[in-house]
């Protein structure tokens, strides 16, 4: 079976300024777990999963440092640090959104997807062709697949 199969191919989208707020009500409200995030061109830029909006609520914390005798070695660098606060207390899908993601094609194979998605953190998956958003599957697509009728085997009656 190949990922076009499966997949949803009415995909919800944000753009990057869409509010936060409103991509976490819009998957709440249609129980999804991602919401692909495009640019004007409708190419995917970034990926806002539970994961995305969960990590929000986490505290911020200083940088971290290597103690070494009086010094202290920085262990991230000041953008990274920037990059934390702004995930944390930005308001646009912009800020918040995952840049470095999984994407797939729909001739893929669903075995192969699945392999990818037991990875912890990778659901959704986009899928693009020529370089569009054609549809997006998520491990409960997977899942869904897994209750379809079984084809029968040919009987014995059935061959020539």
């Amino acid at each position: 079976m190949k990922v076009r199969d499966i997949m949803t191919t009415q995909v919800l989208t944000a753009t990057a300024d869409t509010p936060v707020a409103e991509v976490a009500l819009t998957m709440v409200d249609r129980a999804v777990s991602g919401i692909p995030v495009l640019d004007a061109q409708g190419v995917v830029i970034g990926l806002i999963t539970e994961r995305e909006l969960v990590v929000r609520s986490t505290r911020i914390e200083g940088p971290a440092f290597l103690p070494v005798l009086d010094a202290r070695i920085p262990l991230e660098t000041p953008g990274h640090y920037w990059r934390r606060i702004q995930h944390i207390v930005g308001t646009r899908a912009a800020d918040v959104m995952a840049e470095d993601f999984e994407t797939t094609a729909p001739e893929v194979d669903v075995e192969n997807l699945a392999a990818v998605m037991a990875r912890p953190g990778v659901n959704p998956v986009p899928v693009i062709e020529d370089g569009r958003l054609v549809g997006i599957v998520s491990r409960a697509d997977i899942v869904r697949m897994m209750t379809r009728p079984v084809p029968a085997a040919p009987s014995a009656e059935d061959l020539p």
